[in-house]
This record gives C-alpha cells, sequence and structure tokens, in this order.
C-alpha cells in the first residue's frame, strides 16, 4: 500500500472551528498578513490564500466589513467585491495558468459555507486532469505546490493592488 502524507490536513481537522476571531476580519495591523495567507486588503475588499485549498491558487475574497448576506452590503462594497474577484482571476491567469475556474459563493451553512457569518467568494483555478480519484475515494487532496510558495509568487501581483486607484489590474 502506498502512503501519501498531507499533515498540514491535521491543523484543519483539530482546529477551533467555533474560534471567536473571524478569519475574514482583516483587523487593523498587517503585521500578520503573511501568517494569514492574506495578499490584499482595500478598503472594502480582502483577498487571502485558502489554508485548506482544493488546489493551488485557492483564494477566498470577501468584504472587510463583517456581514453574512449580500443584501447587507452597500453598492460600493458591492462593486468593490466583485471587481476584486475579476482582477484576482486575472492574476491567476497570469501567474499559474490555469484552464478555468469555479468561483461560487456559499450563503448559509446549509448551502455549504464553512463560515457563514462572513461572505467570501471561493476562487478555484482548475487545469484539466487536477481531479483524480484521490478525492473521490479517500477524501485526500494532493497539492503539488507547498502553499507558501504559492503565496510568495501571487504577493508581488497582489501588492500592485495597492497602486491603483479605480484602474484595471
Amino acid at each position: 500500500m502506498e502512503v501519501i502524507w498531507a499533515p498540514w490536513r491535521m491543523e484543519y481537522i483539530v482546529s477551533d472551528q467555533k474560534a471567536d476571531k473571524c478569519i475574514f476580519c482583516p483587523g487593523e495591523s498587517r503585521d500578520n498578513d503573511e501568517e494569514r495567507l492574506i495578499l490584499f486588503v482595500g478598503q472594502y475588499t480582502m483577498i487571502m490564500m485558502n489554508r485548506f485549498p482544493y488546489i493551488n491558487g485557492h483564494l477566498l475574497v470577501s468584504p472587510v466589513r463583517h456581514v453574512s448576506d449580500l443584501s447587507a452590503l452597500s453598492r460600493k462594497e458591492t462593486f468593490d467585491l466583485l471587481d476584486m474577484v475579476s482582477k484576482s482571476v486575472k492574476v491567476l491567469k497570469k501567474v499559474m495558468s490555469p484552464e478555468g475556474f469555479n468561483i461560487g459563493l456559499n450563503l448559509g451553512r446549509v448551502a455549504g459555507a464553512g463560515i457563514d457569518s462572513h461572505i467570501h467568494f471561493h476562487i478555484v483555478p482548475r487545469w484539466g486532469g487536477d481531479t483524480n480519484y484521490m478525492s473521490v475515494l479517500a477524501e485526500v487532496r494532493v497539492i503539488p505546490e507547498h502553499i507558501k510558495n504559492t503565496y510568495n509568487k501571487l504577493m508581488p501581483h497582489f501588492k500592485e493592488f495597492n497602486n491603483i486607484s479605480g484602474g484595471d489590474a
């Protein structure tokens, strides 16, 4: 029998899912952004990597303000959120050359939201053949690149977002 090690999954399995601190609320300090895998925090929107990804480059895009429903967002927040989803796709295309994307928003726990108190989009880059029997039979995902390496590849492109005022990334 072949053994595949995925020790990073243990952190998710034993993590306290009921922690008081929301992972999508960026806070005032940017000191821990790399540790938290935060790529960008703007006036209305935050972009971070999923610590427990389906595949390399799995991003989470959320409003900065803690809201649980789309109807709670202002027009500016709604536009910025969708604009940052689009800009994130552009970065992923440039850096990782995926052949497609799954982009989704799960509203409510019964819809699959792991954290339903703060809405967020999932952006999952896809490549032909990126799914295999491991996910189906063993509920194991094989991620070919360390998450920190992916973060380091993406970060320079998201730093450019700080220099953009209303323009395209």
